[in-house]
């Protein structure tokens, strides 16, 4: 079984932010493939289904960006997900918005959830899909600015992002992440 993390925050106040555009991904998927996130465990919300033939699990960690890795570590170790089957999707301030990167490992590049997720699972090497969210132009601290919604300007290009993250995912469902990595990585 694969296992695709989209990070985020919980709770409405945070639903349309720049930090939760992990989430929106997850949200692509399962509205593409009919799916409700109708298991709550493992301090995340999340399904499992059968998508381009191969079984995924669909995960949103409820615990805030910070202790992302309190939710994932457990459910992995309770479904038995190997370190090569698991594919984090987040925000990235270095990625201007709408571009897309993925990455095979890495560090956590100041990123939170990232960091909480390397400090779980002990090792930086997992699967990644980086959307950019920009950096604040003007003097606003980070925290306000990716807590902050996309301007109405950049609503096509986050859009846009989101679908070829969801695009990016299914295609790592059938096929190597090499691959899909040169496909996407363009």
């Amino acid at each position: 079984m694969k296992c695709i993390v989209g990070l985020g925050n919980p709770g409405k106040k945070y639903e349309k932010t720049r930090h939760n555009i992990g989430f929106m991904v997850i949200d692509e998927l399962t509205s593409r493939h009919n799916l409700k996130l109708n298991k709550t465990k493992f301090k995340g919300n999340y399904t499992t289904a059968t998508i381009n033939g191969e079984k995924v699990l669909l995960l949103e960690p409820q615990t805030y960006m910070n202790l992302s890795g309190e939710s994932l570590r457990p459910l992995m170790e309770y479904y038995d997900i190997p370190l090569e089957d698991v594919l984090v999707i987040y925000d990235d301030l270095d990625l201007p918005t709408g571009k897309i990167r993925l990455r095979q490992k890495g560090g956590h590049g100041g990123h939170n959830g990232i960091r909480s997720i390397i400090d779980q699972l002990g090792t930086k090497d997992f699967k990644r899909i980086r959307l950019g969210v920009g950096r604040p132009v003007s003097p606003v601290p980070v925290v306000d600015y990716v807590l902050g919604a996309f301007p109405k300007e950049e609503e096509n290009l986050v859009q846009e992002s989101i679908t070829k993250a969801a695009d990016a995912c299914e295609k790592w469902l059938e096929n190597s992440f090499e691959e899909v990595m040169n496909e996407f990585n363009v």
